[in-house]
């Protein structure tokens, strides 16, 4: 699950990147507005910690943007204390929720799975579900029967990612973007590395789940039955 933090405090900003990444999310930091705008009109994050002042362009018409866009992506903006109109023009242009700064780093992360958990998303300590298997975010543990796993985090998000779409293919491109974020470098023989672990980790558990190559497109999970 990818987080999109747009702060220009840089170091509230990596110290929240820290607090976010011990919970297994995967995070992205950015520093100013324009910055924000494009990152967020990505549409490959899960959920935005959105601050309302910030150089170049403001939180709220980032998110007027966004919304304006038909982008659902859950919206948290991070607001000073005695910013009573900007979390009214917030929460009227589509943010889910504010937090007041300084904030408590379990409020944030509770506010942070509610917010996940009105769209629809599996927050970290839920458990994915497909076929036989089952995954859970928060320990990283694949399970199948009686069998057990634990995966590393990459394997983790990769296998997250395609458990959530179903049975729909997703590409290489999207792979990497959810991943590794949409400027990253990685190649598409990364996500094949990764393919061929989680592979090789569903035939050790014995599991009927099957990723199944589709050539020229992507990758997709299928149950035997």
């Amino acid at each position: 699950m990818r987080i999109l933090i747009v702060e220009d405090e840089i170091h509230l900003a990596e110290a929240l990147s820290q607090i976010l990444k011990k919970q297994n999310y995967s995070v992205d930091a950015v520093h100013d507005g324009h910055s924000g705008l494009d990152n967020a009109l990505s549409g490959i994050y899960d959920l935005l910690l959105l601050d309302i002042n910030l150089p170049g362009m403001d939180g709220i018409k980032i998110l007027k943007t966004v919304r304006d866009e038909g982008i659902a992506t859950p919206v948290i903006l991070l607001t000073a204390k005695g910013e009573v109109e900007d979390k009214i023009s917030g929460l009227d242009y589509g943010a889910d929720d504010y937090v007041a700064k300084p904030f408590v780093t379990g409020e944030l992360l509770a506010r942070i799975r509610a917010a996940l958990r009105r769209r629809g998303e599996v927050v970290p300590e839920d458990t994915l579900k497909f076929g036989d298997i089952e995954l859970n975010t928060s320990n990283l543990k694949l399970t199948c029967g009686g069998k057990e796993l634990k995966l590393i985090l990459k394997e983790s998000e990769l296998l997250e990612l395609m458990m959530t779409r179903k049975s729909a293919v997703t590409s290489k491109e999207q792979i990497i973007e959810k991943l590794w974020g949409f400027d990253s470098e990685v190649e598409h023989n990364n996500v094949e590395v990764y393919i061929s672990f989680l592979r090789k980790k569903l035939t050790f558990l014995s599991s009927s789940v099957r990723i199944n190559t589709i050539r020229g497109v992507g990758y997709v999970l299928e149950a035997t039955p």
